[in-house]
């Protein structure tokens, strides 16, 4: 039976809060009333103008201020979208969602999911919300670094001359895209974008939407969210569901090589399946693969192949297309189909998979995922400013990710946070959450972009469970594995957690 759409829902305030502990200084956000419309004026890349149509969704905007030490300074909004639960009866509550990134729009993510929860025990007892953290997306005002074109020619540069002069070179780029991102953002908003006030933002909606406890599924860096929100907000929490765990006591430049290490795992797990078909980019030899990968991609460096539409295929996008692909096995045929076409000379199909990785739509216009992505990593990590303990940073990366080096010596050279005008508001620290409910950490044997072992970590720094999923992809719960899905959803409904020890299997 094809699902019944909802029936088109009319614009109306609502005013739900306060609810729950209210911090000195913060009535006026708090209590605030929301005024829920259409969501189409909210959309900001194609594939939201298509998606945020459906009359089933409402939007709205939250006010925050924006430096919370000073709340009676700048107001700036985050945008916020809701898919009502099917059953207002019965409904436990809203289901706050943040799918990673940092960087990515939980108002896409939500409204993508709308469709296929609304008949299912979570889309009948909470209100789907999704929104955009401060700064990204349809909130406002948003960080913006550079400009579409700016990012192509960025894109084009793979920056793989490491010489005194490369490394020279590269920097100079880098201190230009700090200094592009503080003219055109404001050094107000980058100084606040990080997780330590995203968090308090969530608390401000979990007020105004009338919820005294929070629910929350994070995703990925999303889970870095759900971490510092626990630690700020114990007992504010209900329920959390914290699916491909960042590590949150782990240093930037070991997440890095760690990462890196999970996404060599991925590809080689990508050769195997590969030589077991009867035609395969890489050969049918796997402990070849890396070798082969290396001898297509490599000439790249010095010669970016064509990929239409007078474009072309830098080393870069030749790696991050792969890396995109390797977050989930439904997208290794690309991969392979884009490395046979390399071999030919054509970039069309490893360009696409790194413009999915970049958020490029094929009109050419970037959302702001990447600039956010840096403007938060820049606030939320400690720096690393020795030029040494740069080059050895690269030098592990490379040894973690053999398939990613591009042959060059490791680089001194610094990013842009080494150059960025605002200080660190964050730092590496195992949360200290008190009287925290039981939560739900999800972690992936094969996840390429956060380890297991990040999860294990993670679960036992929160004293939650751990459900394992035996698989090779980026996060998996509410992506069609029945037994995720359903552990998951019985955890937010009933607050019932899996046994000790508890794991799932892929289909």
């Amino acid at each position: 039976m094809p699902t019944q759409a909802p029936p088109p829902l009319q614009p109306h305030t609502d005013q739900k809060g306060p609810v729950g502990p209210v911090p000195p200084g913060l009535e006026r956000y708090y209590g605030q009333a929301l005024a829920w419309g259409p969501c189409a004026p909210y959309a900001r890349t194609e594939s939201d103008r298509a998606s945020y149509a459906n009359p089933g969704l409402e939007c709205a905007r939250l006010e925050v201020p924006l430096d919370y030490a000073a709340p009676q300074g700048q107001v700036i909004t985050i945008g916020v979208l809701r898919s009502p639960a099917a059953d207002q009866q019965q409904k436990i509550g809203s289901l706050q969602l943040n799918p990673g990134g940092p960087g990515a729009s939980g108002m896409s993510t939500a409204a993508s999911l709308a469709g296929s929860l609304r008949n299912s025990e979570l889309g009948e007892r909470f209100d789907l919300i999704g929104f955009d953290p401060r700064g990204i997306g349809a909130s406002e005002p948003a960080v913006r670094c550079l400009t579409d074109q700016e990012r192509d020619a960025k894109r084009l540069d793979s920056d793989a001359d490491t010489s005194p002069s490369g490394v020279a070179q590269t920097e100079r780029e880098e201190r230009d895209y700090a200094a592009k991102c503080a003219e055109r953002t404001g050094t107000q908003l980058l100084a606040n974008v990080g997780t330590r006030d995203v968090v308090r933002d969530m608390d401000v909606l979990r007020s105004a939407l009338g919820d005294e406890k929070l629910n929350y599924l994070g995703y990925s860096y999303g889970t870095r969210i759900g971490a510092e929100y626990a630690e700020q907000f114990p007992g504010n929490v209900r329920a959390m569901v914290l699916d491909g765990a960042i590590d949150p006591g782990q240093s930037a430049i070991d997440q890095l090589v760690a990462q890196g290490a999970g996404f060599q795992r991925a590809f080689d797990d990508f050769a195997v399946w590969c030589a077991a078909r009867q035609q395969c980019s890489l050969g049918h030899d796997p402990k070849a693969a890396v070798a082969q990968f290396q001898q297509i991609t490599r000439p790249l460096v010095e010669n970016p192949a064509r990929a239409g539409d007078g474009r072309e295929l830098s080393y870069t996008d030749a790696s991050m297309g792969a890396i995109q692909a390797l977050y989930a096995p439904s997208l290794w045929s690309q991969l392979d189909s884009g490395l046979a076409e390399l071999r030919q000379g054509s970039g069309r199909t490893l360009l696409a998979l790194a413009d999915s990785y970049f958020s490029r739509d094929q009109s050419g216009r970037y959302s702001n995922t990447t600039d956010a992505f840096d403007a938060v990593h820049c606030v939320d990590d400690q720096r690393v400013l020795d030029p040494q303990q740069r080059r050895e940073a690269d030098r592990r990366y490379r040894e973690a990710a053999p398939f990613l080096d591009d042959g060059n010596p490791p680089s001194a050279a610094r990013d842009m946070c080494a150059f960025w005008p605002v200080p660190v508001t964050g730092e590496p620290t195992d949360p200290e959450v008190g009287a925290l409910p039981p939560t739900l950490v999800i972690s992936t044997t094969g996840d390429p972009a956060t380890p297991y072992d990040a999860g294990v970590k993670l679960a036992e720094a929160l004293h939650g469970k751990l459900l394992t999923y035996e698989g090779t992809q980026h996060t998996v719960f509410l992506q069609g594995i029945t037994c995720v899905d359903d552990a998951g959803t019985k955890y937010l409904v009933d607050l019932t957690v899996p046994a000790n020890g508890a794991r799932c299997e892929s289909k």
